[in-house]
């Protein structure tokens, strides 16, 4: 396992994914499917892996069931970081803290809490608590109801030693300069949109230079050739992946709610590749969309894998 200094120094190097979870007709972690994805998604560079994160499914994870992810990924990313996913009440994420930690993550996102809102002092207490209940490095995801302040991560930085990133799916760009520009090089500062690609000129801009993509799933190449012309400026490749991709899968993603998630899936299933369905209370596209999906996918000169 990497320590949170050498874990901090990963993420910012690169582009970041986090894998679906496969799973099988009755909704079983299906390990086999799971591992040979991530196998080859750890050859595309990655600079660190999100395992039972949001587009894995975390939400839909039993506490018992992210250690055997966890353990899935490690063996077979090779070199590659994987960051697990925690989340809901204090307990429960501790919990699963822990349990990830000794399944060998080199790292944690904590993600927001289950319903309820808080107030700043809850949320310090409740990511202190989990940063103080294990030794690898974490990543407080600002998203929905856990929204800190600059001021609050600032204190959490100075009492968490292993506290080395944040995390922003809310879109307020005005306040990620503003945490960017107070904590400056103490953390490492990564973009969390639902399609991060589409927002990610701005994020340049404000500081944040690295993201999670999702797409990354099932067109690396394309999302590293995307992630590639952001850093060096290359604005009419930028140009041409958004709207040749990006505009239209975001139109179909919008259609229903949860296909943030459901529409990766169904990428690697255009591709000749079988993640099985989503679960409940997520839905699968139709078959209609599909169809779409794939189109979008030919357009841009993605071939197909072949079916396992």
């Amino acid at each position: 396992m990497m320590n949170p200094i050498e874990l901090k120094k990963a993420v910012g190097s690169g582009l970041l994914s986090f894998p679906v979870t496969h799973f099988d007709d009755q909704l079983k972690f299906d390990e086999a499917k799971y591992r040979r994805h991530v196998e080859w998604l750890a050859g595309y560079d990655a600079a660190a892996l999100f395992a039972a994160g949001g587009t894995g499914e975390f939400f839909s994870l039993n506490p018992a069931e992210i250690p055997q992810v966890i353990r899935a990924a490690k063996a077979s990313a090779g070199k590659t970081p994987i960051i697990s996913g925690t989340g809901y009440g204090t307990s429960l994420a501790i919990e699963i803290a822990v349990a990830a930690e000794k399944a060998g993550a080199d790292g944690l996102l904590l993600l927001p809490p289950y319903l309820m809102f808080a107030e700043q002092a809850g949320l310090i207490a409740h990511v202190k608590a989990v940063c103080q209940s294990v030794g690898i490095g974490v990543i407080v995801y600002n998203r929905d109801n856990a929204v800190l302040t600059a001021d609050s991560i600032a204190r959490l930085a100075e009492e968490c030693p292993n506290l080395i990133g944040f995390k922003d799916g809310v879109g307020d760009v005005d306040k990620v300069i503003e945490i960017t520009t107070l904590l400056g090089d103490r953390l490492v500062y990564v973009g969390g949109m639902p399609t991060h690609e589409v927002y990610a000129q701005a994020y340049f801009a404000a500081g944040v230079t690295t993201y999670s993509s999702a797409v990354f799933n099932f067109v690396p190449a394309l999302a590293q050739r995307f992630y590639g012309a952001l850093r060096t400026g290359d604005q009419a490749t930028v140009d041409e992946i958004l709207k040749g991709f990006f505009f239209p899968f975001v139109a179909l993603r919008n259609r229903k709610k949860g296909y943030a998630v459901s529409i990766i899936k169904a990428g690697l299933r255009v591709l000749g590749q079988n993640p099985g369905p989503v679960r409940p209370p997520l839905t699968d596209l139709t078959q209609e969309e599909l169809a779409l999906l794939e189109k979008i996918v030919q357009a841009n000169g993605v071939t197909r894998i072949a079916a396992e």
